[in-house]
């Protein structure tokens, strides 16, 4: 087996780091990568990103969002997370036996004391029936990778936060993700591991996979990128993982419901995004106005579905012609909160 420590802690290179090495290097040997990245979620292929995160949280505390390859639901992770990856060749593993794949993480977390992490499920791992990892899987061009998370010591107060979007306000076509009931992974394992960082967890779980007593014995083993190669991993991480289209506009359509009482009247706005744009917008209510509503409905048509570009069109128009009394910052809130 090979293996290769990500330099990089932005979830983007990361993701095209790994996708990279699956698509273009060749290995006569299984493939094991580790990787820990700053706060950021990662959305599952399938899935509507407006629909799985707290965008006005997000957007607040600089949270990094992306859409990875692989299918399933969308995680949070920072710092103190490790996320690991197997590459193999697709004909080597069934497509979906997620157990064949994080049997050997398991194996490595026994020996360091957490004696009941388990595979659980389709596709989690478990410490006394909580959740601590969750697995997703990708195959391409005779190539598959199934990675994960490992949370040893994440922000769990941040997660409630990141991850909660009322269900009642937005109905979508996209693959949504279950809760679960989540924990840390630290406080499993035997004293000795307790107070170990996240490269020094890493490290751990390396020598335990190559069982090896120094990373000096397996360096032979270590996957080397040359400048080149990063140039082409640069590429990818532009055309997809920080690629607004493909984070947010490859959401599927869904419709979003907001609706709020204000002094100066009721809002009833009825959305339809489609791509991560507004496809169409009615705005219902009693609220007042010199100005039909249908007017500013038209201008936001097409519009980016974010805070950003929405509120771009608000400032630029005069809201009080269509809801007279009803601050602008109000209506933005409304729309995009």
């Amino acid at each position: 087996m090979y293996w290769y420590a990500m330099k990089s802690h932005d979830i983007r290179h990361n993701l095209a780091t790994e996708q990279y090495l699956m698509n273009n290097k060749k290995f006569d040997e299984p493939l094991v990568l580790f990787y820990y990245e700053g706060p950021c979620i990662i959305v599952g292929r399938n899935q509507n990103t407006l629909e799985e995160i707290n965008q006005k949280y997000v957007e607040e505390n600089d949270i990094t969002v992306t859409r990875r390859l692989s299918g399933g639901g969308a995680v949070y992770q920072d710092l103190g997370n490790l996320c690991f990856s197997f590459v193999v060749d697709s004909d080597s593993e069934e497509f979906g036996d997620f157990k064949s794949f994080v049997q050997p993480i398991v194996d490595a977390l026994h020996a360091m004391g957490a004696k009941t992490a388990e595979v659980s499920g389709r596709n989690d791992i478990l410490v006394d029936g909580k959740k601590f990892s969750g697995n997703a899987m990708y195959s391409h061009s005779g190539k598959t990778f199934s990675h994960g998370t490992l949370m040893l010591d994440v922000d769990q107060n941040v997660i409630a936060h990141t991850l909660n979007v009322p269900e009642d306000k937005m109905k979508s076509k996209g693959i949504k993700s279950v809760r679960s009931r989540v924990t840390n992974l630290k406080p499993y394992l035997a004293p000795e591991y307790q107070n170990l960082t996240v490269p020094e967890f890493r490290d751990t779980l390396l020598k335990e996979l190559f069982h090896v007593d120094s990373l000096d014995a397996i360096a032979d083993k270590e996957v080397q990128i040359a400048d080149s190669e990063k140039a082409a991993i640069d590429k990818i991480f532009n055309e997809y993982y920080a690629n607004w289209d493909w984070v947010y506009g490859n959401s599927p359509e869904f419709t979003v419901k907001k609706r709020q009482h204000f002094t100066a009247g009721t809002i009833d706005a009825r959305l339809l995004v489609d791509n991560g744009k507004i496809e169409n917008i009615k705005f219902y209510g009693d609220f007042f106005g010199p100005s039909d509503a249908t007017e500013l409905a038209d201008q936001l048509k097409g519009v980016r579905y974010d805070r950003e570009h929405v509120g771009a069109v608000l400032n630029s128009v005069n809201t009080q012609l269509y809801f007279n009394g009803i601050d602008t910052k109000d209506v933005l809130d409304l729309l995009v909160d």
